[in-house]
């Protein structure tokens, strides 16, 4: 049995499991990881173990239970309410509004999972009662978030950043971050050109407010907002180390009796990061038994070295649409990008890394992805949820397309700036 064989079909099992069911595939990952390790390659058990990503998992358990502890004190919710405000009544404003918010609070760390679920219901609600098309909203609320997803401190950022340094591409956090900023911009932008969101006009509410707390933060929440700022201010001015530094300001939050810590650690994000650190694992092994060079040739047949750019993001859009973007894709992914050049002939690894982060990035608007399902089930009451799902479907679908286009087009000049 050949282990550069039978490792490339476990990834390509693995995939289609994350696909076509809810099974966290970061579990299926490790057994079939385990299996390989042992009775398949001889490299024994140690293998999976070495290949755990032990500072990926730190880093990403610091910052999310940080930003857990400032969601369940009310810290997150408080500071969407009063941004809503930006608006100040104009319902053509709202869509960038939404999109701005979404936007900085993926940015600054908790990613867009979380930021969408905090911002979709307010601004679902809002959009209603101004009457902005709910399709149009939830394209501002997810493609917001998307946008700051690949911060330096976001969770989904610290995936992208750790797999394209595994393979040596280092230091282009700020390149990583604006290319995903730009692509969902621009989308945006032509969303709410084509949807019309500048003829909105608001006439009335067509149901009650909801109740919004305008009340200033109080002494806690206050204190979290102090700690957090000077926790991004430490990791950006004086290079602390994003993990180690995210628990000891989530430690001091907790010591302050700020956030209760067990209800911060039940909201930290489990799943996402046994996924992202199984199929971490299951790429240590691809990689030591020559699958990875396999699984880099067969992408290669897809592309040319003038097209690698374009194939690559409609490929990684084609899977995202229906897969884990930061658990599957990205891990599995990136670190394809310089071997894939070698392979295709021509093109530039930095390229093709921005291009996958981009085109597996902007799909995640379809219903079938987390952020477009929490955008649906956001939708009020007497929506019609039907014709939601259907048009965030179709345009997650285009984004294939387009998401492969804008790469084809922008990625290599950025890469090279």
């Amino acid at each position: 049995m050949n282990p550069a064989v039978t490792s490339l079909v476990a990834l390509l099992i693995a995939i289609v499991i994350s696909i076509t069911s809810r099974v966290n595939v970061g579990l299926v990952a490790i057994a079939f990881a385990w299996v390989l390790a042992v009775y398949v390659a001889d490299l024994g058990a140690g293998a999976v173990v070495e290949g755990f990503p032990s500072s990926l998992f730190l880093t990403l358990t610091g910052v999310t239970l940080l930003f857990a502890a400032a969601e369940v004190n009310g810290t997150l919710e408080r500071l969407t309410h009063r941004a809503t405000r930006l608006a100040r009544g104009d319902a053509r404003l709202m869509p960038g509004v939404f999109f701005v918010i979404a936007a900085l609070v993926s940015s600054v760390g908790p990613g867009a999972i979380l930021s969408v679920a905090l911002i979709a219901p307010l601004a679902m609600a809002m959009g209603n009662r101004a009457r902005v098309p709910p399709f149009l909203t939830a394209l501002m609320v997810a493609n917001g978030a998307n946008a700051g997803n690949l911060s330096p401190i976001s969770s989904v950022g610290i995936i992208a950043n750790d797999a394209m340094a595994s393979v040596g591409l280092v230091e282009h956090e700020a390149k990583v971050w604006f290319a995903n900023f730009a692509a969902h911009l621009l989308v945006a932008a032509a969303a709410y050109v084509l949807l019309g969101g500048y003829r909105v006009r608001g006439s009335g509410p067509r149901e009650p407010a909801p109740a919004t707390d305008d009340a200033p933060l109080d002494a806690k929440q206050r204190l979290t907002v102090a700690v957090v700022l000077a926790w991004i201010a430490g990791v950006l001015m004086f290079d602390m180390a994003l993990g180690p530094s995210a628990f000891a300001a989530a430690a001091l939050l907790v010591t302050l009796r700020v956030a209760p810590d067990a209800r911060a650690i039940r909201r930290v994000p489990w799943g996402v990061i046994v996924m992202v650190s199984g199929v971490t694992v299951l790429i240590s092994l691809l990689d030591a038994t020559g699958g990875m060079e396999l699984f880099t040739g067969l992408l290669a047949r897809a592309a040319g070295p003038s097209t690698v750019n374009a194939s690559v993001a409609f490929v990684t859009g084609a899977i995202s649409a229906y897969s884990s973007t930061s658990g599957v894709v990205l891990p599995a992914f990136l670190p394809t990008a310089p071997g894939l050049v070698e392979q295709v002939g021509g093109g530039d690894p930095l390229a093709v890394a921005l291009s996958i982060n981009v085109g597996s990035s902007l799909v995640d608007v379809s219903p079938l992805s987390t952020l477009g399902a929490l955008c649906l089930a956001a939708l009020p009451a007497g929506g019609d949820a039907d014709a939601l799902f259907k048009r965030l479907f179709a345009w997650g679908v285009s984004m294939t397309l387009v998401g492969a286009l804008l790469c084809q087009l922008f990625a290599g000049g950025l890469a090279r700036a």
